[in-house]
């Protein structure tokens, strides 16, 4: 039997910065600018509220900061409430059938912050989490939402481990025993989609991450063989009963998972099974000048698996609409958009809205595509209009942002400041874009300006 756990805790101890890939870089960076401004602007939203009055004030040097206040916190601590402001508003990145960025930067931003680690340590680190996560994924056939768990926080609490290993420069003894602890700590189910408790799942997974390499660092023990063994991570968190243990290919370190599938920055604030269908509804709108009243039925074929997260079909607030395909067309009909602005409970319950949920039909399919998402090979949609005709969209394979159809400079800075500007003055958060977009020659991510000199009226 292969020993899965010690080849990938080797991989994690010894990844040297300056031997990274530079399409690995790339993204590492895109994630953390993307992660860190959807942080600042979840900040406020109830979920962290909750989470963040529950937590105490740090007196310790070692601590780091709740984002964007600057409150000084434990960095378990941080790495929670940061974790849950990070993916509250569904606004985050996506790769590897989860959310990696979500929990990876705030355990990194966290432990971090207290080791005084530079940039160049905070991209190893995203890297080395990244790629467990895809490297422990790889071996799996089936699809983790299938089973009901949430991957961001099953693979993630590896992932977060390991990045956190990494910056503690754990050996690979210490970071085997972070990985192995780490993997009794994840948890999280599809059926808490469209709650609060989502969110916390990265919160949670990033906390664990921190919990995980500062117990190993002090000598507490887990299982070495904790993924590959018959009672061990990969077979009990199976979906489809066979993981690849023993006939897996282990190539972490030379198959650079990351600078193939990247990450998928969104861009809009719902479910990523959402956008492609989004993308081809707002290019009918676009094209045709599509109104409510014109439209009778809006047709959508999209695959078994994402129908499956998206399951309010008849959602009430905000938070039910991030997971309604239902709601992610409405929107794009009557606002001409899918933005913050419409996950709204005043704009869910209005009657034009409601009206339009009904005229939404879903078909699926168990087919899906190459790659990393347990997606459809793509989705369709097209629209029946009031006078019988039919206007189809081209299917959808890559949504707008993600790594093969990724946003330019430009385009990633403008939703930054659109996130950012929600709590931050413009000036200080072009300021902070451009900390992150150069962070390889930050000597200490100390230098960050995360916290809110004032926030904007």
């Amino acid at each position: 039997m292969p020993d899965i756990t010690r080849q990938t805790a080797n991989f994690v101890a010894g990844l040297v910065s300056s031997d990274l890939p530079d399409r690995c870089r790339e993204a590492a960076r895109t994630g953390i600018i993307d992660c860190i401004g959807v942080m600042i602007a979840g900040a406020r939203e109830q979920p962290v509220r909750i989470v963040s009055a529950m937590l105490a004030t740090s007196t310790q040097n070692d601590g780091a900061p709740e984002i964007p206040s600057g409150r000084n916190l434990a960095a378990s601590d941080a790495a929670l409430v940061n974790g849950v402001a990070a993916h509250v508003l569904d606004y985050d990145d996506v790769a590897i059938a989860g959310h990696p960025s979500a929990v990876l930067v705030p355990a990194i931003l966290a432990e971090g912050w207290s080791l005084r680690a530079n940039g160049s340590e905070a991209l190893a680190a995203y890297v080395a989490g990244y790629e467990l996560w895809a490297q422990v994924l790889a071996l799996e056939p089936g699809h983790l939402h299938e089973r009901g768990f949430h991957p961001t926080a099953i693979m993630g609490t590896l992932a977060t481990a390991a990045a956190c290993a990494r910056l503690r420069k754990l050996d690979r003894e210490k970071t085997a025993h972070a990985i192995a602890i780490a993997a009794s700590l994840a948890a999280g189910l599809v059926a808490n989609f469209g709650s609060m408790t989502k969110s916390l799942h990265a919160g949670r997974t990033a906390q664990s991450g921190v919990l995980a390499a500062r117990l190993a660092d002090q000598g507490f023990t887990g299982s070495l063989d904790v993924l590959e063994h018959r009672t061990g991570f990969l077979r009990a968190h199976s979906p489809s009963g066979a993981p690849n243990i023993e006939n897996g290919t282990i190539d972490i370190g030379k198959n650079w998972r990351l600078a193939e599938l990247g990450v998928c920055v969104k861009r809009y604030p719902t479910c990523y099974a959402t956008h492609r269908s989004i993308d081809a509804m707002l290019g009918l709108v676009n094209r045709h000048k599509l109104k409510p009243d014109d439209v009778r039925e809006i047709r959508v074929h999209t695959g078994t698996t994402q129908k499956l997260m998206l399951r309010n079909t008849n959602p009430q607030t905000g938070l039910e609409a991030k997971f309604s395909m239902e709601f992610a067309m409405a929107s794009a009909l009557i606002a001409g958009r899918v933005s913050l602005s419409e996950l709204t409970d005043e704009f869910v319950s209005r009657p034009d809205v409601g009206a339009t949920f009904a005229k939404v039909r879903c078909t699926t399919t168990d087919e899906t595509m190459v790659g990393d998402q347990p997606f459809a090979p793509s989705d369709q949609v097209s629209v029946v209009l009031a006078s019988g005709e039919v206007l189809q969209h081209d299917p959808v394979v890559y949504a707008k942002g993600s790594w093969q159809r990724p946003l330019s400079r430009e385009e990633l800075k403008e939703k930054f400041m659109d996130c950012a500007t929600r709590v931050f003055e413009r000036g200080q958060a072009a300021d902070l874009f451009e900390q992150l977009w150069n962070l390889e020659e930050l000597d200490s991510i100390h230098s960050l300006r995360l916290a809110a000199d004032r926030v904007d009226a």
